[in-house]
């Protein structure tokens, strides 16, 4: 049992309706309600006693540092006293420590369910975009995130071997499962950035209960083996992946479906080391998979021709020009991890410990989703596809309407509501086919000498 603040007079969690979602000025109470937070600490059995920072307002203040621009523990108390002030409620400390520490005794698994459901409830409602022969598509992408150069953080995601010690900093790496329809992160998995079983497909199959029968995987050529399209398949879960550049094509052999489409039966390789013996027996011998070549003849574009692989195996439910589009849309999940990364600044992360590291990944996401949500609220009332607005731009639009949210209630607080999904429709996103840009940035950076070993090394010497 998870417990906030173990001792013999804790009490069970009491949450306060609307405190979460409308002191905050952010208006997320439809999603993030009072209900859906108590069902997520309960099921983590959370407890705690009476205190200015119980689990929920914990909870709301790392939600407001993670969206604001300034990213800091001491703006985000600073936000949590003026709400508070605002509610005529008790004051806390201006001081960051009692906030820290209270980050600290939240579970990390409370903000990962939070995350997730969030992610899939709005995944679920979307039934008319991102789909392919009806059936859902989601998107699966890796990358990598920086954290601080601590003890604790590099023994548990040591840095780059290219790296001096005292130089480099820790790496995590991600692997996200993400919606088609509606950008929503629906389940991460994290490891470290080297070693055994740490690489993009380890770490998808960790995520594989996000998949559910007649869903379909799209991703690139890193998860087109045997192994995850065959143990997919078995999930009825089929796979549309960018063929791996080292097997060998011949498109004269196999089953002919039409120009550059044919069927292909794959032999089972021997057992790889991760994989037990039952699981390895249960395996058929053979999969037939379905090869597609398309020919891309945009100009600008680096790549002249791409190879699919799929278990979609039946040309007239699917065809190659759809395949072609769904692979063509996997992009999707390159731009929203720059928006996790980038837009809501979560490529380089604060937390000094692992545990506190994967917390801040996990309020990320879930801030993201809440994000996410509020676009598909702004997207559905102004007749709009959710893919179609800017995530930085409704992120942006949140941030300004905080102040106005935060002081209204009843009907001026929906007029202000329905002000702000307004704002957020009209932040579309430029449709531009066939774009292309060099891989190349203008402005130089300022020049700065490279530390190129332990800080403290070079204050010894810069004290000589």
């Amino acid at each position: 049992m998870s417990q906030y603040i173990p001792g013999p007079n804790s009490l069970p969690v009491q949450i306060q309706v609307r405190e979460l979602a409308q002191s905050g000025g952010l208006p997320f109470q439809e999603v993030l309600s009072d209900e859906f937070i108590a069902r997520a600490l309960e099921a983590e059995r959370v407890w705690c006693r009476e205190c200015v920072y119980q689990p929920e307002v914990t909870l709301r203040t790392f939600l407001w540092q993670v969206l604001s621009p300034d990213h800091s523990c001491r703006d985000a108390v600073a936000q949590l006293i003026a709400a508070r002030m605002q509610e005529g409620r008790a004051l806390p400390a201006p001081d960051t420590d009692p906030y820290c520490k209270a980050r600290q005794r939240l579970p990390e698994e409370v903000c990962a369910r939070l995350a997730r459901e969030v992610g899939a409830e709005l995944h679920a409602r979307d039934t008319a975009h991102g789909r392919l022969a009806g059936r859902p598509v989601k998107l699966v992408d890796g990358t990598t995130l920086s954290m601080p150069d601590t003890p604790r953080n590099q023994a548990a995601y040591p840095q780059a071997k290219s790296q001096a010690p005292g130089v480099g900093f820790p790496i995590v790496r991600v692997v996200a499962l993400l919606s088609l329809a509606t950008g929503a992160v629906l389940d991460v998995a994290m490891g470290r950035y080297s070693g055994k079983q740490t690489g993009e497909t380890a770490l998808f199959r960790q995520v594989w209960k996000s998949l559910f029968p007649g869903d379909i995987a799209v991703g690139d050529r890193f998860f087109a083996s045997f192994w995850d399209l065959a143990l997919l398949q078995q999930r009825a879960v089929d796979g549309v992946y960018r063929q791996h550049h080292l097997r060998p094509i011949d498109f004269r052999r196999g089953r002919r479906l039409g120009p550059d489409d044919h069927l292909l039966t794959w032999s089972k390789p021997q057992r790889p080391d991760w994989m037990d013996e039952e699981t390895y027996r249960q395996i058929p011998d053979q999969l037939v998979v379905r090869e597609v070549r398309v020919r891309v003849n945009q100009r600008g574009w680096r790549v002249r021709e791409l190879l699919i692989v799929t278990t979609l195996l039946d040309d007239a439910v699917v065809s190659r020009e759809d395949l072609a589009r769904v692979y063509l849309a996997r992009w999707q999940a390159e731009v929203d991890l720059r928006s996790i990364k980038i837009t809501m600044q979560m490529d380089v992360l604060r937390c000094k410990s692992p545990e506190m590291v994967r917390k801040e990944i996990w309020m990320h996401l879930l801030a993201y989703n809440l994000v996410r949500t509020t676009i598909a609220q702004a997207a559905s009332l102004h007749g709009l596809a959710p893919r179609s607005i800017s995530f930085k731009g409704a992120l942006q639009t949140l941030n300004a309407f905080r102040a106005a949210c935060r002081i209204t209630s009843g009907a001026a607080r929906e007029r202000v509501l329905q002000t702000l999904y307004a704002a957020i429709a009209t932040h579309l996103v430029g449709d531009r086919p066939g774009r292309f840009e060099p891989r190349a940035i203008k402005r130089r950076p300022k020049s700065q000498a490279l530390l190129t070993v332990p800080r403290a090394v070079a204050r010894k010497r810069l004290a000589n």
